[in-house]
């Protein structure tokens, strides 16, 4: 079964198989949700540091949030005004509102997400990608998701869109982190849990870099391809909040 995982759902996008580490991490991820590799529920989006970021395909979104017991329904709101985005095919509304109900709250958790802000122009001159083709649909499903996470604090997950932003962030920050790293002699300690958290606290509030912050770890410790992840992760995050 795990050689039929490997070949089949967490295949690399290059072709090549996850380790047996890196397996490990998305099926934890994936138990931890109760999503079905098989159905492409959940599979592997290969990071540029040799780690896999756990990506939920939007179904496996839909059933996460609709699965919750505190689920009680979502509505979404769309604004008056439209654009045409540099591209797209059609004109897409300025900002959709998804608006999620809990059982166990008097108010509904309501997430406004702006066109302009989660856009992806085309990556090549004459190329269209789904933000070109589906972009009223790809604004909805970003608002969906972003606002289950507040409403039930899903974590550790993202959709195609925030891994390929993880990886350009990586690609834009992670060149002295790489050298370090290669550097480094292999007798270092593992990165004790509580120290990679602390740390990774410095790169949610916009304190330090991913790549900053790794480079001093990796100076003194192992990182394991999760907390790399995290890492990554939170300044990606940390980025677009800000």
């Amino acid at each position: 079964m795990l050689d039929t995982l490997k070949s089949t759902a967490f295949k690399q996008r290059d072709g090549s198989a996850p380790s047996n580490e890196q397996m490990m991490a998305l099926l934890v991820v994936a138990d931890q949700y109760k999503l079905n590799p098989f159905t492409r529920e959940i599979y592997a989006f290969p990071d540029k540091q040799n780690g896999i970021v756990p990506v939920v395909g939007v179904d496996g979104w839909s059933r996460i949030i609709n699965s919750h017991p505190q689920f009680d329904g979502m509505e979404f709101r769309y604004s008056e005004n439209t654009v045409i985005p540099e591209g797209a095919n059609s004109p897409c509304h300025e900002w959709v509102e998804c608006v999620m109900y809990r059982k166990d709250r008097n108010r509904p958790v309501v997430v406004r997400e702006y066109l302009d802000e989660v856009y992806r122009a085309p990556f090549k001159q004459g190329m269209k990608g789904p933000w070109q083709t589906h972009t009223k649909r790809f604004l909805r499903h970003k608002t969906m998701i972003q606002c289950s996470r507040l409403a039930f604090g899903f974590v550790g997950i993202f959709d195609d869109d925030e891994a390929q932003r993880i990886n350009e962030q990586a690609e834009r920050d992670m060149g002295p982190a790489d050298v370090i790293r290669d550097e480094q002699p292999a007798q270092l300690p593992e990165c004790p849990q509580e120290t990679a958290d602390k740390y990774r606290g410095f790169v949610e509030t916009g304190k330090k870099s991913a790549s900053d912050v790794m480079a001093t770890l990796e100076s003194k410790y192992t990182l394991s391809d999760q907390q790399r992840l995290e890492l990554i992760a939170a300044q990606a995050i940390e980025g677009e909040t800000a």
